[in-house]
């Protein structure tokens, strides 16, 4: 059967789905919004409230973002607790973003296993290009790698077969 259209075209690659698309914009503001909680130390219901007014949410999965970003500080110990023994240096040296990052990402390996944990760890990769430090992507995608077979031990093995 040929990959060819009727007019002998080859049919256009698919792009992201919008609710890719949603849950990567949910995915940016909560990074966000999980910096300025560990920055400035604000109730999470202020800072939720300030990036829905200051944001258009007419594009973001906007209950991905409650999720994650209550989920984060209802959890920062365990997540905290799970990721610390990987770094290379004590967890009040990681850069701000990167934390978040790292934070966000080890709530979605956690809690999210309807979410492969290969996309859990690009999707980390990408925010720390787009907002860390230079090599930032490289820190986060060490620790991600490091801590995807821990939080999910049988996915790991199965995509290595």
């Amino acid at each position: 059967m040929s990959q060819h259209d009727s007019q002998g075209q080859k049919p256009a690659k698919k792009g992201p789905s919008a609710k890719t698309l949603a849950r990567r914009e949910a995915r940016t503001l909560a990074m966000q919004a999980l910096y300025s909680w560990h920055i400035a130390g604000q109730a999470l219901n202020e800072i939720e409230a300030q990036f829905r007014v200051d944001n258009d949410f007419g594009a973001v999965d906007g209950a991905y973002f409650h999720e994650i970003l209550h989920g984060v500080a209802r959890q920062k110990t365990e997540i905290d607790g799970a990721f610390t023994p990987l770094l290379d240096r004590p967890l009040e040296e990681i850069d701000p973003v990167e934390l978040a990052i790292l934070r966000l990402s080890t709530y979605e390996l956690k809690n999210r296993i309807d979410i492969p944990y290969r996309v859990v760890i690009n999707e980390g990769i990408e925010l720390a290009k787009v907002f860390g430090a230079t090599d930032g992507h490289k820190f986060v995608n060490g620790v991600l790698d490091k801590l995807a077979p821990r939080l999910r031990a049988d996915e790991v093995r199965a995509h290595k077969r």
